[in-house]
This record gives structure tokens, sequence and C-alpha cells, in this order.
């Protein structure tokens, strides 16, 4: 009858299991594509119309905190209960590995040869003595120094390489488990945010994902100059950079300029170029020739505005385009020939002034200047994990690199006495990369028969 566990071992078995492994594993994957596929920490109504849910669904999910995944009690106990199923599973295993290393089999028996997956056997004409100096030779030569012991009229040679890579698979578990302490760290005391400043406005406080009041930074950032451009052909953005300066106590600390993965970073917050807008009308200046008389008339506006032409007519900018097509910037127009009586809309060229003057009419519209001011959306990030999970990643890799690309390679050999010669017996293993070793030991047997029958 097999004698009962005691509840504290089936809970240690429970956290040691494979399958609790595999389990949290699976789970962490779905709730990060999940977390991916749904953007986090939008505002209610953005969800509300994006995803077409009620308002009860939306309260729902919120409340299982489906928008702020990261953060959510469940998601941090399941990274929680993968690191101590890991802990676990280490301290299980760890004593045996200690032992193998630290207390390796240095007398090899029949049984033990038999356990072994490449062997070997070879009698020589040589004594015992000599044998034994020339298996050391050999050894010492094509593998390592071996541990040499005698007794029972036997001599016993026991050899290894590679004994520190059975620890690599710990130095990859001690790398996860502080890649989890990073993104913890960043997820309780980091924060997203978000801020819009216009070329030439300063600001103090940024905007939570999460909501609620703006939060104060101690410092201020100006945004100088932003600059966009775009691909041939149409509107498309084709790269845009923002001038930032960080001042404190109205001076300049910190110049930088931010484009897209080329972030600012200052007292652990760091600014992303994530977006742009137009902050305000654009401010046109154009030349406007009356073809009656040849008069010339200067007009500078804002869109929307009438610009006032001779004879009561008015010029109204309708629209601007950094780039029009191939042909640079372009502003759409109208003219108001007086009580309201619009014509058709026309472009006007700013790199062809003459362009207009095939399209006929009372007036010839030739574009001097278009300026459009823009507000550059910054993502303001706070993570103070985030050096603790790039020490994890590069544990992560050395401990990989020792795991996969390392074995613990053993070779046992033992000879005695035979009726005036010497039997030699001998064999090898390595807990990882089989095929390699046998190629290694099939070597090692050819130059033992070699050497050894010499």
């Amino acid at each position: 009858m097999s004698k009962k566990q005691s509840f504290t071992d089936q809970l240690w078995d429970f956290f040691c299991s494979l399958k609790l492994a595999i389990m949290t594993l699976l789970l962490l994957a779905l709730t990060s594509i999940i977390g991916t596929v749904v953007q986090q920490n939008l505002a209610p109504e953005e969800y509300m119309q994006k995803l077409g849910m009620s308002e009860s669904t939306y309260r729902t999910l919120d409340a299982l905190q489906f928008f702020d995944m990261y953060h959510s009690w469940w998601f941090l106990s399941l990274m929680g209960c993968f690191a101590v199923n890991l802990i676990c599973c280490s301290i299980k295993r760890l004593p045996r590995i200690i032992k193998t290393v630290r207390e390796p089999v240095l007398t090899a028996d029949d049984g033990h040869f038999r356990t072994l997956p490449n062997r070997g056997e070879l009698v020589t004409t040589g004594t015992l003595e000599s044998t034994r100096d020339k298996a050391i030779a050999l050894l010492e030569q094509s593998f390592s120094a071996p541990v040499v012991t005698e007794q029972d009229d036997k001599v016993y040679l026991f050899s290894q390489k590679g004994a520190f890579s059975r620890f690599g698979v710990y130095v990859t578990h001690t790398s996860i488990l502080i890649i989890f302490l990073g993104a913890m760290i960043g997820n309780v005391w980091g924060f997203k945010g978000f801020v819009n400043i216009t070329e030439g406005d300063t600001v103090d406080q940024i905007w939570l994902r999460s909501g609620g009041e703006p939060l104060p930074i101690d410092f201020e950032v100006r945004c100088d100059n932003f600059e966009v451009s775009f691909y041939e052909g149409g509107g498309r953005p084709k790269e845009y950079t923002s001038d930032l300066v960080v001042l404190e106590n109205g001076q300049e600390v910190l110049k930088k300029t931010i484009e897209v993965n080329d972030p600012l970073t200052y007292k652990g917050l760091t600014f992303y170029q994530a977006s742009y807008g137009q902050a305000a009308d654009p401010t046109y200046q154009f030349r406007v020739k009356v073809r009656e008389t040849g008069e010339t008339v200067d007009l500078t506006g804002r869109q929307g505005e009438h610009l006032s032409l001779p004879d009561g007519a008015a010029l109204i900018p309708m629209g601007y385009a950094e780039s029009y097509q191939n042909f640079g910037p372009a502003a759409q127009v109208n003219i108001d020939l007086g009580d309201h009586k619009h014509g058709k809309p026309f472009i006007v060229l700013q790199n062809y002034p003459q362009f207009d003057e095939k399209r006929g009419g009372a007036y010839a519209v030739t574009l001097v200047s278009g300026q459009q001011s823009y507000y550059t959306g910054l993502q303001v990030v706070k993570d103070p994990g985030v050096w603790v999970v790039w020490t994890g990643c590069l544990l992560l890799v050395f401990g990989s690199v020792i795991a996969f690309f390392f074995s613990h390679r053993r070779i046992w050999v033992t000879l005695e006495t035979l009726e005036g010669e010497t039997g030699v017996t001998f064999g090898g293993a390595a807990h990882r990369n089989q095929p390699a070793f046998t190629l290694f030991f099939d070597q090692l047997k050819k130059d033992l028969n070699d050497g050894l029958a010499s």
C-alpha cells in the first residue's frame, strides 16, 4: 500500500509539474496575443466604436482589466505562477546535477559500461603500468587529463570536459526570472502616456493612457521645429522629425532631433515620435494679377478667409498640400466675384508660377508660399525595469549558448591484468549532441587501439 502524500508534498509536486509549466506558458502566450490585437488603454468611446460593443459589455471587460491587461492582477499572477514553477523545477533537479558534476563515478565496472551508448574493448601485451601510462598520455592529448584510481588490482581512469554546460539551463532559467522581474517592475512602477506639442510651445505635463488628470513632470519640453516629408505622387508621409529641447529652471539642458525609433530620454522618461497633425489653418501668400489692367496684388491670409481683390472680389484659400502629386506645394483656391457668387475651385502651384495663366478668367493667381503649422505627437514611456530586462536578455543569450552549444562529455577507462596481458575496457557518454560525440568516440577508439597495441 503506497504512503499517502502530505499536502505540502502534493503542493510541491504541483509546482514542479511540467503540465503546469506548459499550461502557464500557453495562457501567457494567448493573453499576450489578445493584448497585442486589442490596443490597450484607449478611451471607452474608442473601444465601443472600434469593437462595436455595448456599454455594458465594455464595463464587464473593463472590470476584468482586458483593456489594461499587462497591469491586471490575473496577468501578473500568471507570470508569478510560471516563475514559481520555474524556481521549483530548478531546485528539484539542481542537487542531482551538482552531484553529477562534483561526485562523478570514478570506477566503472561492467554494469556501468553496459549503460553507456559508446564503448569498446581491447587486449594488449603491455604491462598494466605501461598500458596505464600510455592511456593517460592519449587521454591528455586528445581529450583531458584523467583522474586515476587504483584499487582491487585494477586501474580506473576518468576524464571529462564541459561539466559547466550542465548549468547552462539554470542560467537560462535565472535569465527568464530576471526578465519577468523587470517586466513586473515596469508594469507596477512604470506608465505610458502621450503629449501633443505645437511648434514653439512648451509643456510640463503629460496625459496617461489610462486617463484621468494630466501627470506633471519635473522639467519642461519644447518643440522648436517639426518637419515632415512626403513620398512623391501623394500625401503619404515618408519621414517626420521633431526638434525637442529639455529645460530645467528655464535653462536648456538637452537638445535632440527625434524621429521614429530614435527617441529622447531624460530622467527616466523616453519621448518617442509617434504622430503629428495640423495645429492650425495654414498661412498663405498669393500674388494676383488682374488681367484687364495688369495690376498685381500681394495677399496674405489664412485658410477660409476672404482676401480682398480689386473690384469687390475676394480670393478664398480652401486647402493646402505640402506635396501635390509630383508638383510640390499647392493650394486650392476659389474666387468670390461678389454677393457670394463663387466660381469653380482651382489649383495653384508654388513651383509653377505661370500655371494659372492658362486657366483664363479675370485673375491669374500665383502661390508665393504656404506655411502649415503642425503639432508633434509624442508617446511618453517610463519603464524603470528596462535595464533589468536587458540584463536578463543578455543572460538568456549566454545561458542558451552554454546549454545548446556545449555538452558534458565523459570517458571511463578500466585496465586489468588478464593472464599476462592487459585488458582495456573503455566507454563514454555526452548529455547532449550524441551524434557529434559518437564521431569523436570512434576516433578515440581508433587512437586507443593504435596507441595501446604498439
